[in-house]
């Protein structure tokens, strides 16, 4: 049996319009009969599913699992989330494999959306990165502001680093940091796990090592891992995400409306305050702060 609630929302009118048009007793197999029809075509996802490409981060960091339900209930969308490091899920936009994009690599980003692979490119929340490491502290750079010169000091020491090294937001700019100091991180000392965040950040923590981390996922795994902050407040580690939509006048098959109502969603009121309010009951700060409207200039000066 088929029953109203498990049709989508966004149909459920015209399907309690088509069944209580008939006499009732053709009603009950007439509901069975339309409503197998009609979930078989929005099965395919072209109108109810929205693949969502996003970073590790917001899926590590618990904020998808507070936005998502709701953008589902107003909606009658589904999302299926695609939780990969930043520079696969614009690939994955780039390929057409992804109705809609979060990511945080701001200068990745407008490359996509400068070659026509990518619409609508807005800016959603911020948090900042971090080098976390052990409480021991083996490079002495607790404290420092600067990463250039905390990495670097990591390098000297000989002292592990974990990289996620899966070309990620935060894989591309913990390289920065390396190009900044002028270092090729390489032998025995430096590890790349090729893994997300929550993962690498397990991995430091075994080997007791440091890492580079955005805030809002190194929070919500603090417990787990027993790392602590060592390098914070370089503007480099400025952490920036936006969201976009892949164009649907370059690929076809895409659920371009549920793209753009997610992307809607993301910079409207109810989740700009979901995501102002998101970890400061667990933690007694905001994982995320929400930047809705706002443009990099503003956020950067």
């Amino acid at each position: 049996m088929v029953y109203t609630r498990d049709v989508p929302s966004t149909i459920r009118p015209l399907y309690q319009e088509m069944t209580l048009a008939l006499s009732p007793s053709f009603r009950g197999a007439a509901r069975v009969v339309f409503g197998l029809a009609l979930l078989s075509v929005f099965a395919c996802g072209d109108s109810v599913d929205v693949i969502l490409a996003t970073t590790t981060s917001t899926q590590d960091s618990g904020l998808l699992d507070e936005l998502l339900p709701v953008f589902e209930v107003q909606t009658g969308y589904r999302v299926k989330t695609i939780a990969v490091g930043t520079g696969e899920a614009l690939a994955m936009g780039s390929r057409g494999d992804a109705d809609v994009l979060l990511a945080h690599a701001p200068a990745r980003e407008k490359e996509i959306v400068e070659a026509g692979l990518a619409i609508n490119r807005r800016i959603v929340m911020h948090n900042d990165f971090l080098i976390v490491g052990p409480e021991s502290d083996p490079a002495g750079i607790r404290g420092s502001s600067d990463g250039a010169e905390s990495v670097a000091k990591v390098a000297a020491s000989g002292a592990r680093f974990v990289s996620r090294g899966d070309d990620s937001g935060t894989h591309i700019r913990e390289m920065s940091l390396w190009e900044s100091a002028a270092i090729e991180p390489e032998g025995d000392w430096y590890i790349s796990t090729g893994q997300g965040m929550g993962a690498t950040l397990l991995v430091a923590a075994e080997m007791g090592a440091y890492a580079l981390v955005d805030r809002g996922t190194f929070l919500a795994m603090r417990e787990r891992n027993g790392l602590v902050p060592q390098v914070e407040g370089d503007p480099l580690f400025l952490n920036i995400y936006s969201v976009m939509e892949t164009n649907p006048q370059r690929f076809s098959r895409l659920n371009s409306d549920g793209a753009r109502a997610f992307s809607e969603f993301l910079v409207g009121e109810e989740a700009q305050e979901i995501i102002r309010v998101f970890g400061v009951e667990r933690f007694g700060q905001p994982l995320f702060v929400p930047d809705a409207g706002k443009s990099e200039e503003s956020l950067t000066n």
